[in-house]
């Protein structure tokens, strides 16, 4: 099949679905939803990760098998919460002056911030797991204390930029 039949052949499918007539808002909060679903997925997939890399150290604090489960959740609730701003906060028009604050400058610092700690914590673990590190406790620590924070700031930013009410402008 050439690329140019394939691709008019998708656009006379795309024609075929906008005749049935779903509303707009119901498509786009369904695709909203099945992404979050999808970062909740990946922010479980990445506490698998430092969830194995913490059972994995032996005579530690982390010997039971729940660390596994409680990280895989943890990272689950951070990414679905966190990552993905409402539409109040990351959707707001900002000013042109770039001086102006307009409140969602830490919650949307706080996202990146978690994001980022939670991300390192993931890649430390996997590079431990997959290269059958040994590693001394207190960098083990350190990516324990990594995931932790960097979950914990993606929650309050989720949480915050859901409950902060944008203030009603007059025009």
């Amino acid at each position: 099949m050439k690329i140019s039949s394939a691709i008019s052949s998708a656009f006379s499918l795309t024609r075929r679905v906008s005749n049935l007539r779903i509303a707009r808002s119901s498509l786009i909060k369904t695709a909203h939803l099945l992404e979050r679903i999808g970062l909740a997925a990946v922010g479980g997939s990445c506490g698998l990760y430092v969830g194995a890399t913490l059972l994995r150290q032996k005579g530690g604090l982390f010997e039971s098998g729940w660390i596994v489960l409680i990280t895989m959740l943890y990272g689950a609730l951070g990414y679905y919460v966190g990552i993905d701003l409402s539409g109040n906060v990351a959707r707001r028009p900002t000013s042109s002056i770039s001086e102006e604050w307009n409140g969602s400058e830490p919650v949307e610092i706080m996202s990146a911030a978690g994001t980022f700690s939670a991300a390192i914590a993931a890649t430390m673990s996997v590079s431990i797991l997959v290269l059958d590190q040994n590693l001394p406790n207190g960098l083990i620590g350190f990516v324990a204390g990594c995931w932790v924070v960097g979950s914990s700031l993606q929650v309050a930013a989720g949480t915050m930029a859901r409950s902060y009410e944008a203030p009603i402008s007059e025009q």
